[in-house]
């Protein structure tokens, strides 16, 4: 069912569930999963703690629901851009700067991820993994095939396309630890340039090639 296919009252539902997940997110990246209660959720949100209720039975659902509904948004757009059929190096330099934005964006859910999961009860962080690890798998999945069309125009050297994928995946992924750990000293859209220079000049099957980001 589509949003236009939606009534009245299950649009105003779906907003009512956004506005509670994002209060909530607020509140576990000030305080951590762990010292805030759903009547405090309730509060921010401005919603009776009743109200909470009908939409999350307890706060690991609560929680589970603002996880997996912030990645999906990320998954939905990453998907858009390495499925469009354009230059394989385009796509990479498009889906760095995708990256990049998203966490400058979402400064508050990033942190909250990787601060909290560990933390969280087994049965909700087991859950995350596996249906987080699915988006994440996609993801890669993509990417490769950008790699593999790549290779084929001789653009990318010739290395397992999967590989390739991880790599990226590992080196924008150090740089987010970095900037978490430190924004001031390791700023991540000021390390952009760096991680495609790290990543690319060992990737791209000759030198010049690089010239494609424009």
């Amino acid at each position: 069912m589509t949003a236009k296919q939606l009534s009245r009252k299950q649009k105003e539902k779906l907003r009512h569930r956004y506005h509670i997940i994002e209060a909530a997110l607020t509140l576990f990246s000030q305080k951590g999963y762990h010292d805030v209660s759903m009547r405090e959720i309730a509060k921010k949100s401005e919603f009776a703690i009743g109200t909470l209720y009908t939409y999350f039975k307890n706060k690991e659902e609560l929680y589970h629901a603002l996880m997996i509904c912030r990645a999906k948004r990320h998954h939905d757009l990453y998907k858009t851009i390495l499925e469009k059929k354009d230059e394989p190096l385009k796509l990479v330099y498009e889906y760095i700067a995708a990256r990049t934005k998203l966490f400058s964006d979402n400064t508050e859910g990033i942190r909250l991820y990787f601060a909290e999961t560990s933390g969280i009860a087994y049965n909700i962080k087991a859950s995350l993994n596996k249906e987080l690890r699915e988006l994440y798998d996609e993801i890669i999945k993509m990417l490769a095939s950008v790699f593999e069309e790549g290779k084929k125009r001789n653009v990318f050297c010739d290395i397992d396309s999967f590989y390739l994928a991880t790599s990226l995946e590992g080196i924008i992924n150090a740089f987010l630890f970095l900037w978490l750990e430190n924004p001031r000293k390791h700023p991540y859209d000021k390390n952009v340039s760096l991680i495609e220079k790290l990543f690319l000049k060992g990737a791209v099957h000759r030198e010049s090639d690089l010239g494609q980001k424009s």
